[in-house]
């Protein structure tokens, strides 16, 4: 399938990673890919470049959360502001970039969908026979995000420091096309969230990186722990997602029969749809 630029303000307009900070090795070009386009990231002291492979050109790039960013267009905002990552009781930490061979409008749908972890997360975030999603409440909020609240699943793991099965409330937010974050509540911190958002690379519109980035409030945990159940969970997904047909996301309604537990995946189609976004989707028919 032949890949064509991408033509969607949306997307050109808007921030997305292109590296991770720690992986850049000082004053070696660091080859990326953006919506089709190759780049270069290079880190230079505190600075880190990045340019369009073919001539050179410049590409307008910020460093934020451990990542550099880069936006192809002109920015139409800031970058997602993540309130947890500026409160100093928690662990920043970077999940790994993990390359997937789908379109990143996927890698978000999968994100949202908690009726695979009996099946795909055995033993740790679902068990059978806890298989039912309960009902929950989605909205699109004044900051035009995706809001799931009220989401309740019953996990045998569900974190690093559980302790034994428990029920585990979720709320997931949509905030960009390819940005996702779900909160859960802490185990030892009734009141308060972890938080992980996944910001998905799309490099083009059949391929992506999974940038997960996680905020854990420190106590009864280590990062390397927090990393480890990470990359567990997203290496149970990676072949689930790799092996979805189509690799793009179909838009058309009628595509993709939805059952009552993914109310929030047709939301997320519908507001893609609402907002031209057709890059790494198959647009519903006129």
């Amino acid at each position: 399938q032949m890949q064509a630029p991408c033509n969607d303000r949306i997307l050109l307009d808007d921030w997305h990673i292109v590296a991770d900070r720690a992986g850049l090795v000082e004053g070696r070009p660091f080859p990326s890919r953006l919506l089709g386009v190759d780049l270069e990231v290079t880190r230079r002291g505190e600075r880190a470049d990045v340019v369009r492979s073919f001539d050179g050109s410049p590409v307008t790039s910020r460093q934020l959360y451990g990542y550099v960013w880069a936006c192809l267009g002109t920015p139409a905002r800031d970058i997602v502001h993540l309130p947890e990552a500026f409160e100093t009781d928690r662990y920043m930490v970077t999940g790994g970039s993990i390359a997937v061979k789908v379109s990143g409008l996927r890698a978000v749908e999968n994100f949202l969908d908690m009726g695979h972890f009996p099946f795909v997360h055995t033993g740790w975030l679902g068990d059978e026979p806890h298989t039912e999603v309960q009902p929950y409440k989605v909205e699109i909020t004044e900051a035009d995000e995706i809001l799931a609240t009220d989401c309740k699943f019953f996990q045998p793991v569900a974190s690093p420091t559980a302790k034994g099965g428990m029920m585990v409330a979720y709320i997931y937010k949509v905030i960009r096309p390819y940005t996702v974050a779900l909160y859960k509540s802490n185990p030892l911190q009734p009141g308060r969230l972890d938080s992980i958002t996944l910001f998905v690379q799309p490099v083009d519109e059949d391929n992506c990186i999974a940038h997960p980035f996680l905020c854990y409030i420190k106590e009864g945990i280590d990062e390397p722990t927090i990393r480890w159940f990470m990359q567990l969970i997203f290496a149970q997904d990676k072949p689930i997602l790799e092996n979805q047909v189509p690799k793009r996301l179909p838009l058309d309604p009628r595509a993709e029969t939805p059952i009552r537990a993914d109310a929030v995946s047709v939301t997320y189609r519908r507001w893609l749809r609402e907002r031209a976004v057709t890059y790494g989707a198959i647009p519903a028919a006129a």
